[in-house]
């Protein structure tokens, strides 16, 4: 498998449809899509651009798990901590979500993708949520591929809330501070009913995980390149899938001979 997935990710025309059955594909694989601006400057463009590109590459991946039968696909698309960045960046970035869904969307649902968001929606625009909301609605009898955006999240944030929301039912009597296991903290953070992510990839060359699922990814394997984000393609996740397939994940055990 894969030798074939090498082959597959190393071919010129990519838009060539894959054939056969898979094996071994990750399940779960988490995106931190990183390098929007650095791609822009380091072609003299304004951020925007990148992040216009960054759209696109948003595309091609989902096109390209979907292929892989890959079955949820969890992106990094804005941070608790993004709200940092200039007003003018931060409000195009809300207004990257309609756009996109706005020329995706349909094309999304005959795809029988479904769209999913994890993220605190109390700070996010109203046209945003309203954008997002309505994917959600539209394609949540889908059951392909689950696209799932991480929007205005943290996952520091993320854990708080759910310490704080089995506190409340501590302190109510509902559950007891022995019914609180790893089981029901995953239930109760925002990926809950999502399978914890096999496959981990940031591009452009940072080697951090920036508050992105912590818990989630306790066993993850993790893959990087330099690759910036807006040049993301289906190649580059072949390689990564291909490299996942080369490891063999002993969730602390050892390898039986």
């Amino acid at each position: 498998m894969i030798n074939r997935v090498r082959s597959w990710w190393r071919q010129e025309d990519k838009q060539q449809p894959l054939e056969g059955s898979f094996d071994n594909v990750p399940e779960h694989v988490a995106i931190i899509m990183d390098g929007n601006g650095r791609w822009a400057k380091s072609r003299g463009l304004p951020r925007i651009v990148g992040h216009q590109n960054g759209m696109k590459a948003v595309k091609r991946t989902t096109i390209a798990a979907d292929e892989l039968g890959i079955k949820f696909l969890t992106l990094y698309a804005f941070s608790t901590e993004n709200w940092k960045r200039p007003k003018d960046e931060v409000d195009f970035l809300m207004r990257l979500p309609q756009e996109f869904l706005a020329i995706e969307l349909e094309e999304l649902i005959q795809k029988n993708v479904q769209v999913r968001m994890m993220g605190n929606k109390e700070e996010l625009p109203k046209h945003t949520l309203a954008a997002m909301e309505e994917a959600m609605r539209r394609t949540e009898h889908n059951d392909g591929l689950v696209l799932n955006f991480a929007l205005n999240y943290g996952s520091r944030k993320e854990m708080t809330d759910c310490v704080q929301n089995l506190a409340k039912q501590v302190e109510e009597g509902i559950i007891t501070s022995a019914d609180i296991t790893s089981e029901l903290i995953d239930k109760h953070l925002l990926s809950g009913g999502i399978p914890d992510p096999d496959l981990l990839i940031r591009t452009s060359g940072e080697m951090r995980l920036s508050n992105f699922m912590l818990w989630q990814i306790a066993y993850s394997e993790m893959w990087f390149t330099d690759i910036y984000w807006p040049e993301f393609n289906k190649n580059h996740l072949y390689e990564a899938v291909a490299e996942y397939q080369r490891r063999t994940r002993r969730y602390g055990g050892l390898t039986s001979s």
